[in-house]
C-alpha cells in the first residue's frame, strides 16, 4: 500500500466511524485531503470518492438501526425512534445529492427492525414502560418512509408514543 492509499484508507475510517452527521465527516474529509494546506491535497478518483461515500453510507445504516435495537434501549447512545427518522431523511437526502440509489434492501431491514423494536416494546410495556420519544404521528412517518402501512405494525403500538404536553 502506497501513502495515498494508506491516507484514504485512514480517511475512510474516520468517515465509517464518525458521529451523528456521517455526511458532515465526509465532505470534511474530501476537504482535508482536496484542499486543506495542512493536509495532503491530493485528487481523489472516482474509486476513491466512492470509498469514502460508501464508509458514510455504512456509518448511515448503522446509526439508524441503532436506534431500533431493543437491547440499545438502556444504553447511552440510545437515542430512540424519533431519531432514526430524522437520520432516515437524512440517508435520503445524502443518496439524492450524492446520485445514489437508497439501499432497497436497506430500507426492508430497516421497515423489519422498527416492526420488531414495536413489537418487543409491546411485549414489555407493562413491565419497563416505553423507550419510544415521539409520537404516533412520527412513528408513522417513519414507517411510512420505510415503504410500511402504519396498520402493519403491532396492533396497539400508539400506546407507547408519549402524547401531547
Amino acid at each position: 500500500m502506497n501513502s495515498t492509499e494508506e491516507i484514504i484508507a485512514d480517511e475512510r475510517l474516520i468517515v465509517r466511524d464518525s458521529g451523528e452527521i456521517p455526511e458532515v465527516a465526509l465532505h470534511g474529509s474530501i476537504h482535508y485531503l482536496c484542499h486543506d494546506p495542512e493536509g495532503p491535497r491530493i485528487t481523489l478518483g472516482k474509486r476513491e470518492r466512492r470509498t469514502l461515500r460508501q464508509a458514510a453510507v455504512e456509518r448511515f445504516k448503522e446509526i439508524i438501526l441503532r436506534d431500533l435495537t431493543p437491547e440499545n434501549r438502556d444504553l447511552p447512545l440510545y437515542r430512540g425512534p424519533m431519531r432514526t427518522l430524522f437520520n432516515w431523511r437524512r440517508y435520503c437526502v445524502f443518496c439524492e445529492r450524492e446520485g445514489m440509489e437508497v439501499d432497497q434492501e436497506f430500507r426492508r431491514k430497516t421497515a423489519r427492525a422498527m416492526t420488531a423494536f414495536i413489537g418487543r416494546e409491546m411485549k414489555e410495556y407493562d413491565d419497563r414502560g416505553s423507550a419510544i420519544n415521539c409520537d404516533a404521528a412520527a412513528i408513522a412517518e417513519l414507517a411510512l418512509c420505510l415503504g410500511l402501512d402504519p396498520t402493519e405494525l403491532p396492533p396497539g403500538w400508539e400506546k407507547l408514543c408519549p402524547g401531547p404536553d
